[in-house]
């Protein structure tokens, strides 16, 4: 028989257990060494350094302190082999247990990982992960394609999700491997496959579910890489679980942490899609009401007017103003009229005064020769030339004797 457990009953805060692990944590796994690989590595403004150890089967977090990672004098860097001292406790604010690395060495760096970064540091030289060849996601995609294996975790995972957002969308699966020797060309062959059916896609799903290194590495090849890189429709990268990175990740269009994750992103929600819809409608109504409402109270407002009723107040100030100015000319033409007919008088007696044909009626008369230059001495006559003698009843031809 099982002893009873000597806490059986008793109520406690979260904080007090969180204390009590951390407690018996410290006590028992106190000054030990523990081996893995780094990953998540981030140093924190403070200068302390938060990293992960992982292998095949398990993931523990760790922080070193900045003073611990001066003395130390290793860089740690992600996928290194090393062996830490430290001690384990329990970092109760978020509930996990973690290692206090006090000191760090060095073991050596995977082969995977040597060919990771070879592979990684090519293809970026290449361009293969610039910003400007990604392609955007589409909105609202009716038909997604997915490159996985058929009986993994990430199909039903990918499968349940869209079922539940959007169960309406079309999944079009190109079973594959997702590890061993062959995945790779057949994820890439996949993935080519999509690009050619008519209709294609509007988006790819390219991952698998989470595994070691080893398990997810034909995510890490180039074919699959250069397969993504070419690809017209759009692929999200969901390979493994958060903390795993690969080569398809960085090539992708988008990344996504797991495969479900993937399904979350690549559609809205229909619930969701359709109650914005509805609060759009909601909205038109009550824009369409509101304009009716106003053009409603303007058409009563104006047909209940005085100007609605009689027409004619809106001409009457301006037909008054008219014939003031009517009359204002008639009186200014008027006086214009009879100031120049005082001037024509006044011209009148000044050119009748002027004119020689009134000198002529007082007994004169006007001497011309045939060029019509007037004579007015002896001199500017000759003998037997005509001459012409203007009175004030006519003209006189004559002769020079």
């Amino acid at each position: 028989m099982l002893p009873e457990a000597p806490f059986r009953g008793q109520v406690f805060t979260v904080s007090a257990i969180s204390t009590a692990i951390k407690q018996m944590m410290e006590g028992v796994f106190s000054g030990v060494f523990v081996e893995g690989e780094i990953g998540q590595l981030r140093e924190a403004d403070s200068g302390h350094l938060y990293f992960n150890l992982k292998d095949a089967h398990a993931l523990m977090s760790a922080v070193m302190f900045k003073w611990d990672a001066r003395k130390n004098g290793l860089e740690l860097q992600e996928g290194l082999q090393v062996r830490v001292f430290g001690d384990l406790s329990c970092y109760p604010k978020q509930g996990k247990y973690q290692i206090i690395v006090k000191n760090a060495e060095t073991l050596h760096k995977g082969k995977l990982f040597l060919e990771f970064e070879k592979l990684k540091q090519k293809l970026q030289a290449e361009g293969l992960f610039d910003e400007r060849h990604k392609k955007p996601l589409p909105a609202f995609p009716r038909r997604i394609g997915v490159v996985t294996s058929a009986s993994g975790a990430a199909i039903r995972d990918i499968l349940s999700v869209l079922r539940r957002r959007s169960p309406n969308v079309e999944v079009i699966l190109a079973p594959t491997l997702v590890q061993g020797e062959e995945a790779a060309g057949q994820i890439a062959q996949a993935i080519a496959d999509l690009n050619k059916i008519t209709p294609a896609p509007d988006v790819l799903l390219v991952g698998r579910g989470g595994g070691s290194m080893e398990d997810l590495w034909a995510f890490n090849e180039e074919p699959v890489a250069r397969a993504i890189y070419h690809s017209k429709i759009p692929i999200i990268s969901c390979v493994g679980h958060e903390i795993d990175f690969t080569i398809a990740d960085f090539v992708a269009d988008l990344r996504a942490p797991t495969p479900s994750a993937a399904a979350e992103l690549v559609v809205q929600n229909t619930d969701g899609v359709n109650k914005h819809i509805i609060q759009l409608q909601k909205r038109l109504f009550q824009s369409v009401s509101l304009f009716y409402e106003r053009a409603k109270a303007r058409v009563e407002a104006a047909a209940g007017s005085r100007i609605f009723k009689q027409p004619e107040i809106l001409t009457q100030g301006k037909e008054q103003r008219l014939d003031d100015l009517t009359l204002q000319l008639e009186n200014a033409m008027e006086k214009h009229i009879a100031a120049a007919q005082t001037r024509t008088e006044l011209l009148t007696h000044k050119l009748r005064a002027l004119s020689p044909f009134a000198v002529l009626g007082r007994g004169y008369s006007i001497t011309r020769n045939a060029k019509g230059e007037i004579i007015s001495r002896v001199h500017q006559t000759q003998e037997r030339e005509r001459i012409y003698i203007q009175v004030k009843d006519g003209m006189i031809h004559a002769e020079v004797k």
